[in-house]
């Protein structure tokens, strides 16, 4: 059979050309045809042309006038032949017209039978491309799986090694020849060891489902469940590896995090010099992330002399002990000392854990025993010194101290000393703490160290006050290193310029900070510090003095988020002074980034603009739950339809407000609404809009979202039960 663009005819078809035989002509040709159901029996079916006769004796008039018997005979018999011969043609017509019609209809049946063949063969590629996904394929050795064919191919297996990979990673690409060799030696192991490859970029459960975060991650699944793969990527460790946990006596090594609860918590903890502790909810997403990290970390430090120990409490069933630490969202973290409990604000990764409690684990506080170090610190540091200095270790000042210290040893560092040459250069005795600034701090406009007499009943809060109330120079230098830690106070009076203070560009540095210096000296109930221009680009657009054509500019940042712009104005004291005094006095204009106010806003979720955070987030009369998000986040693009759905929920609800705030756009001008990623989400009660209760842990979806509304909403419509 051929198969045309136009249709399909029998190759060779005598019928389709047509044909004359004896006399006798039988045209079966039609027009090409644009469907092959249009062809066959129906072409046999065509109009045929006549039949036209060999003999014309018959009936015709003789080319003589006259006639005889012979000649009639002659004519008798030639007639009797003619009719004979025109029987003979009529029968043959007769047969040729059916042998056309039965050819027509054998070659509909075989065109229906070709398309039925055509259609069968379009019906197996369908299924072919549907069986695609699930069949398993190879790549040198390297199975191919994916999220419709992993759980079948790996339901029956003991061992299979698996790599999560990215098509663009270069570490992947690297490890992809040293990946198929472990294929080809793990495929002749007795029994063989399958070896597979998923692109997680695909395969987006599957990578979600083994909390795939970076490329190439290898796992090794054992009767179904993953165990982790943390060696290096060579192909004689991970093949020793697959092959240790293939054995059959092969059992996971026991989890190294303890797991408290009400009955051992208080046995384990106030017994141990350190131990983190995790307060987790088995449904939060990011305990669920953090586990494998943690339980990893537990297994390296309980390795060490002497071991830390890490311990893990479900806050969800341990309600009180939730209560006692204060435990308002998940993961949270704390570092227990001799049962007494320090935020944890280190990495939340394996190795990342492991430096920071190293850290933690040792004294708070670091021994100094030479002078020299004494007086680079005053030369070359760059935040605040604070030195202890005691008679002995037995010193009951020195055992006061280093308790104190250890409250503060996540922002500062401690160091103390048993020298009397330092407390010669300190001008100092034993049982005093110096608080004092690096030299290129230090100024005639306050003392160059601040000390405290530690007495027996000094207190610890005191040293804590001490080393506070000092921390900061009378000018200094803000920079996005210290600015979390450093310069939180408010208001903050800061002077945008070239900072730096290396030592060519010192002097230049220091004749602005000069000026600024004789101002902050009358103002001591606020603070004032120096930024570097580029370090805070962004801030400077943000208050509009991007394009103010002036080397230095100046902003104030006060208490709920507002901010003042001074107009550009050649700087000088003077200029400064008057702009700090027209704040004080209440006369300045706090400068909102905001985006136009929505014109209609009566959508289940309303818009806020920085103009309309105070009328809106902050009203005394409503409940808000205020989502701040990013045009070009993901996980806020995800949340849209589902917020939209709350929003819908609780539209007909008087006293609660669904909203929503593009913070890219717009400026939070409340400090206790902290946007540190996308979406952040904050509930407002109506009597506590300073005190917002941020969402953590929970899944971001109807249920979850109503819940956390539920629970803290001070009016409601309808009852808990109804809702």
């Amino acid at each position: 059979m051929l198969v045309a663009a136009g249709g399909w005819r029998p190759a060779g078809s005598q019928w389709a050309r047509g044909s004359s035989e004896q006399g006798v002509q039988l045209r079966a040709d039609g027009p090409a045809r644009s469907s092959p159901r249009r062809s066959g029996a129906g072409a046999g079916r065509r109009q045929q042309q006549p039949i036209r006769g060999a003999c014309q004796g018959g009936g015709g008039s003789s080319s003589s006038s006259g006639s005889s018997s012979g000649s009639r005979s002659r004519s008798s018999s030639g007639g009797m032949r003619c009719r004979g011969v025109r029987a003979l043609l009529l029968l043959l017509g007769v047969a040729l017209a059916l042998a056309v019609l039965a050819r027509g209809a054998a070659a509909e049946e075989d065109e229906e039978s070709l398309t039925k063949e055509v259609d069968d063969d379009d019906d197996d590629e369908e299924e072919d491309d549907d069986d695609d996904d699930s069949e398993v394929k190879e790549e040198n050795g390297v199975l191919i799986l994916n999220d419709a064919n992993f759980d079948t191919f790996t339901a029956d297996k003991d061992t299979v090694l698996l790599e999560f990979y990215a098509p663009w990673c270069g570490h992947c690409k690297q490890f992809a020849p040293e990946y198929e060799k472990i294929a080809k030696t793990l495929k002749e192991n007795d029994p063989p060891i399958p070896v597979a490859k998923i692109d997680a970029t695909a395969a987006t459960s599957l990578a979600s489902r083994f909390d795939v975060s970076g490329y190439p991650t290898i796992k090794i699944l054992k009767k179904g469940q993953p165990v982790d793969y943390d060696g290096s990527r060579t192909e004689d460790e991970i093949v020793a590896k697959v092959k240790e946990v293939s054995d059959p006596n092969w059992t996971p090594p026991p989890e190294a995090t303890l797991v408290l609860t009400q009955d051992n918590f208080d046995d384990v903890v106030n017994g141990a010099d350190i131990i983190l502790v995790e307060f987790y909810a088995p449904w939060c997403g990011h305990c669920k992330r953090l586990a494998p990290e943690y339980e990893k970390a537990a297994q390296e430090l309980s390795k060490r002399t002497p071991p830390i120990p890490l311990a893990k409490v479900d806050a969800t069933a341990e309600t009180d002990l939730a209560k006692k630490f204060d435990v308002s969202g998940y993961p949270t973290l704390k570092i227990f000392r001799k049962g007494k409990p320090y935020d944890y604000n280190g990495p939340r990764e394996k190795y990342g854990i492991v430096d920071y409690m190293i850290e933690q684990a040792g004294p708070p506080s670091k021994q100094i025993q030479a002078t020299k170090q004494v007086q680079e610190f005053l030369k070359d540091g760059d935040d605040v010194i604070i030195i202890g200095i005691f008679s002995g270790e037995t010193d009951k000042a020195y055992q006061l101290y280093q308790e104190a210290a250890n409250g503060l040893r996540e922002d500062y560092k401690f160091h103390h000393t048993f020298s009397n040459e330092i407390a010669k250069l300190l001008k100092a005795s034993p049982g005093k703490l110096v608080v004092m600034q690096p030299e290129k701090f230090q100024s005639k406009h306050e003392p160059k160290m601040h000390v405290l007499d530690l007495k027996d009943s000094t207190d610890g809060s005191e040293i804590k006050e001490h080393v506070l109330k000092h921390a900061l120079p009378l000018v200094g230098h803000r920079k996005p290193s210290n600015d979390v830690k450093r310069y939180t106070k408010r208001p903050l009076v800061v002077v945008y310029y070239t900072v730096d203070f290396s030592f060519d560009y010192r002097v230049a540095t220091q004749y602005w900070r000069g000026k600024v210096l004789e101002v902050a000296k009358d103002f001591p109930e606020y603070v004032f510090a120096v930024s570097d221009e580029e370090d805070y680009s962004s801030e400077i657009k943000d208050l509009g003095l991007l394009e103010s054509g002036e080397d230095v500019n100046v902003a104030i940042l006060d208490e709920g988020g507002k901010k003042y712009a001074m107009e550009p104005e050649e700087f000088d004291s003077d200029v400064l002074r008057q702009f700090v005094l027209a704040f004080k006095k209440g006369k300045l204009k706090p400068i909102v980034k905001s985006q136009p106010v929505p014109k209609n806003n009566k959508g289940p979720v309303k818009v806020v603009v920085g103009k309309t955070f105070e009328t809106i987030v902050m009203d005394p009369k409503n409940d808000v739950l205020i989502e701040f998000y990013a045009p070009w986040c993901g996980h806020c693009k995800k949340l849209e339809p589902v917020y939209n759905e709350l929003g819908k929920k609780y539209k007909n609800e008087k006293n609660l407000v669904i909203a929503k705030m593009d913070a890219t756009a717009n400026d939070v001008t409340n400090d206790h609404y902290k946007v540190e990623g996308f979406p952040t989400i904050y509930f407002a009660p109506r009597d506590k809009k300073n005190n917002p209760i941020k969402f953590e842990g929970g899944d971001r979806d109807l249920e979850h979202l109503s819940k956390f509304i539920e629970e803290h909403a001070t009016k409601l419509s309808r009852t808990k039960e109804e809702l």
